[in-house]
């Protein structure tokens, strides 16, 4: 270990003294936290630099051991600094950081250790992110938790804070966190045409995403409010709930009224035609009388929407299929068809695993009964049919 490596991890760790490299253990703000390491920016890429500028893979693998050590066994000590120095740290995931260390140490040449520890070095010194996220793709290892493929296998709903599953139809918290994550900064606005209990709208909180959230139904709108209401606001962020018929509200003085720009995320999640009847009212999706009308006015909903939706973001619509009269019946497809009549482009087909519903609740046996009699297959699955607005 150099004199001056040693002196810089020492001063670390006297509390008596300003630090200048700092390793502080946190957790990340995610819905499944991972141990992660702050450490000083400037000192840890120093240390970075001084291995790339050794002449043998040896020495090169000498230095990168001394720093996983050092890592480590301050880990083990149980209590880490706190301070920053200057603000100038970079929060690591300790588990991604630790592969990279070791890919360098089982590099074979110079030339390719010395790439990998460039590519690390260029990943703490650069934040990298698209137009449409917060992901730092130049650390792109370290979100896990964002789901890339297109089967969510998700068992069972988040039911923590406000989210609770009393209304019928309404989807799980994953879904609109997942496609905040991906597809919206902090600060940017989401809008939901079909809100029910406020799912997207207490993910919106949590995230630090503004939204607006319109229901039909004034009963169901008012309990919604009140449960988002309940969810903290660390951002600051605005949430709004309205109560009209998404096909006809003047969506631009709602906009208005409550200083929104154009949204970046449009998410819909209307009834699957018939199956569940949600209320009385004619101008509930879930009561007309045949598939054409219920395309016809879930069209005019899109048409009502997407002007409010910026261009080249991202529309999400969350549906599935029903069974009927002995014919399994694709509103899903369905709607995606009417979806791309207008100015969208499909994006992605994802599936999304349900293991039981409230209908099924306790009826898995007779379930599979009536599948055995029937001849159909029991749905475990639902559709996120992505788009981008052209």
């Amino acid at each position: 270990m150099s004199e001056d490596y040693q002196t810089e991890f020492t001063m670390a760790h006297d509390k008596n003294r300003n630090p200048r490299s700092i390793i502080r253990e946190e957790m990340e703000a995610e819905p499944s936290s991972y141990s992660s390491l702050v450490l000083n920016k400037v000192w840890f890429v120093r240390l970075l630099k001084e291995a790339r500028a050794q002449r043998s893979i040896a020495s090169l693998r000498d230095k990168i051991r001394k720093i996983k050590n050092e890592i480590s066994s301050s880990g083990a000590r149980g209590k880490l600094l706190a301070a920053a120095s200057n603000g100038n740290s970079v929060s690591l995931r300790r588990d991604v950081l630790a592969s990279e260390l070791d890919q360098i140490l089982e590099a074979r040449t110079m030339e390719r250790a010395r790439y990998y520890l460039t590519r690390l070095e260029r990943g703490i010194n650069k934040i990298k992110t698209s137009a449409i996220n917060d992901i730092n793709l130049s650390r792109w290892k370290e979100y896990p938790q964002v789901i890339t493929d297109s089967l969510w296998v998700l068992p069972r709903r988040d039911t923590t804070g406000a989210h609770l599953g009393w209304y019928w139809g309404n989807f799980i918290p994953q879904i609109p966190h997942q496609l905040m994550l991906r597809y919206t900064k902090k600060n940017d606005w989401v809008l939901d045409m079909f809100l029910g209990s406020g799912t997207s709208l207490i993910e919106a909180k949590r995230l630090g995403r503004n939204a607006i959230g319109v229901e039909l139904n004034p009963v169901i709108a008012r309990k919604a409010r009140k449960l988002i209401e309940q969810e903290d606001n660390p951002g600051h962020v605005i949430t709004k709930v309205v109560t009209g018929d998404s096909r006809r509200i003047a969506l631009e003085k709602v906009f208005n009224r409550v200083g929104a720009r154009p949204v970046q995320l449009l998410i819909m999640h209307p009834p699957y035609h018939d199956i569940i009847r949600f209320s009385e009212d004619d101008k509930d999706l879930s009561n007309p009388e045949s598939r054409a009308e219920f395309l016809k006015m879930f069209g005019e909903i899109v048409d009502n929407a997407t002007p409010m939706l910026e261009r080249g973001r991202y529309f999400a619509l969350v549906i599935g299929d029903k069974y009927s009269k002995g014919e399994w019946i694709p509103p899903g497809f369905e709607c995606m068809s009417e979806v791309l009549k207008r100015d969208y482009l499909l994006k992605s087909i994802i599936v999304k695993n349900f293991e039981e519903t409230r209908a099924k609740r306790d009826q898995k046996q007779l379930w599979r009964y009536r599948a055995l009699v029937g001849g159909f297959y029991i749905f475990k699955h639902e559709y996120i049919f992505l788009f981008k607005k052209k």
